[in-house]
């Protein structure tokens, strides 16, 4: 990010959640970049922000679309650009104007001030760049939220040239890599539509099989079908629902209900204790493939040791495949990857022969093409090559603080502990520096409810209760708490609710309400 002076952070703490990205974060801002940062939770680089926007969790659309509203009145978009590759600006500023000051700053928290100086800021930048993160799309309005965020980028023609656009920062190590090879229930390898005819035969005639045109299920749907018994078995690889899967309760009665629970992982979890059958997972010291990281760039990883449980999990995927019936023989990673070169289009150009080389940003579509740096230079991806702004409206949280429930629970990581802990919580000297779940409260809540640091706290949701020790901090504002879902012994998602984004499917980790209560003895 040498050339960037402004950076718009929201809904993400990369100093803990990704603490590499953070680097090259500060590195811009010690070369001089400007920072906004939307947030309820006073973050490092919230203390750091020219403008900090401490919005009330669930408020996303309503202050995004009170930014463009400033925008558009005082004439600041670019014109230009609005002209060249977008459309449907009229029916995006008419629903902007109903996001006075006065409906913003009820629905957000946030000031005016505040508003009008992030919306000057980011369009009369020359290259500016929003990161976002879970807490843009951890909401039921997830997709929108991230629809917003796409308006307010292209009201100011902040994309499609470097050091500028929107980077999705992902929740794991190589999420990137896996959503672009199908897991979607929409798509095929390549986010290929499985709606599409001439798709569907592509791939029925490479795979010898008949590919059905309705789109699975989502991975929270499938856990519906469970509980409803139309699911008899589930295979679970890498993935610990039971711990960060929402509202555990019901994940705990899906996994109940099956009659056939498959589970591949490197350490026992939460998810193994319902397994009729536990396979063994390998790390990626022990994988030879790649990784895709979040700009798209395509990257060898090679094994350090043979796979301790004597095959990698490709090959125990090919045998279990093969002993039901469909024959998979593929002699090793390469060959993987030129057969989804073969029928994946944006990895049309990518083997391991090129790999071997250095990283390859897709698209890359064939041998001769050097991948692709910076997207949509040129065109959108819709048939028209225009870009169409989305007239959007707030809706807020699945779940709002009240008088039974009066704080707004939100969920995230710290830097010490990396998802369900499985792996970190197993680090003798990381354990020394936490080794618990806490509460982060503010020191008004902890003040009006009688609680100290360290003091042990219920805190009770709709759905259960959790005991841990509280943490008295002002990065909590009043009215909010703040836990990871790290530890085993205090399992925080069992108090999540069970609303979800509708178009997505992503879990609203990021807001529910919950009461805190001092609890006089140890849990």
């Amino acid at each position: 990010m040498p050339e960037i002076d402004t950076i718009f952070l929201f809904g993400s703490n990369p100093t803990e959640a990704h603490p590499i990205v953070s680097l090259h974060l500060k590195k811009a801002l010690r070369n001089g970049a400007k920072l906004i940062v939307t947030d309820p939770r006073k973050t490092w680089m919230a203390e750091r922000a020219d403008v900090w926007m401490n919005l009330k969790p669930g408020s996303n659309i309503a202050l995004l679309n009170g930014l463009i509203k400033v925008i558009l009145d005082n004439g600041w978009e670019n014109k230009e650009f609005i002209a060249a590759r977008t459309e449907n600006l009229d029916e995006l500023r008419e629903k902007v104007q109903e996001y006075d000051f006065d409906r913003v700053e009820q629905l957000t928290g946030v000031s005016r001030d505040k508003i009008i100086e992030a919306a000057r800021m980011y369009s009369q930048a020359d290259k500016a760049m929003i990161v976002y993160g879970l807490g843009v799309t951890e909401h039921r309005t997830g997709t929108e939220n991230a629809m917003a965020i796409a308006n307010l980028a292209l009201v100011c023609g902040q994309i499609g040239r470097p050091s500028t656009g929107i980077m999705a920062l992902r929740g794991q190590n190589n999420v990137q890599g896996a959503t672009d090879l199908g897991p979607l229930p929409a798509t095929l390898p390549g986010y290929q539509s499985v709606m599409d005819e001439k798709v569907r035969k592509k791939f029925g005639d490479a795979w010898n099989v008949t590919i059905k045109k309705e789109p699975g299920l989502k991975s929270v749907e499938m856990l519906d079908e469970c509980v409803k018994g139309t699911f008899k078995g589930i295979f679970i690889l890498g993935e610990d629902p039971a711990q960060t899967d929402p509202d555990l309760y019901h994940v705990r009665k899906a996994l109940e209900s099956v009659d056939f629970l498959v589970v591949q992982e490197l350490f026992h979890t939460e998810t193994t204790r319902f397994a009729d059958v536990i396979l063994p997972g390998a790390s990626f010291a022990e994988k030879d493939g790649t990784f895709t990281n979040g700009e798209r760039r395509i990257q060898r990883v090679r094994k350090a040791i043979e796979p301790l449980a004597g095959m990698a999990e490709w090959e125990v995927l090919c045998k279990i495949s093969t002993l039901m019936g469909y024959p998979m023989d593929y002699k090793n990673p390469a060959a993987i990857m030129d057969e989804i070169a073969s029928l994946v289009p944006i990895y049309g150009g990518i083997s391991y022969e090129r790999l071997e080389k250095g990283g390859i940003q897709w698209p890359c579509p064939d041998k001769n093409h050097p991948g692709t740096t910076t997207l949509f230079t040129d065109l959108f991806a819709k048939s028209s090559g225009l870009a169409s702004f989305m007239a959007l409206d707030h809706i807020g949280s699945g779940e709002v603080a009240d008088e039974s429930y009066p704080l707004v629970l939100i969920t995230g990581r710290i830097r010490e502990h990396y998802n369900n802990g499985s792996m970190t919580r197993r680090s003798k000297g990381i354990d020394v520096i936490v080794p618990a779940e806490r509460v982060e409260i503010s020191p008004e809540d902890a003040e009006l409810l009688g609680i100290k640091d360290r003091n042990w706290v219920k805190v009770s949701s709709r759905r259960g209760e959790v005991k841990v020790r509280a943490k008295v901090t002002n990065r909590s504002q009043k009215g909010n708490v703040f836990m990871t879902f790290h530890h085993q012994s205090a399992l925080t998602n069992d108090l999540t609710s069970e609303h979800r984004c509708p178009i997505a499917g992503t879990p609203e980790y990021k807001s529910c309400a919950v009461r805190v209560e001092k609890f006089t003895e140890a849990a």
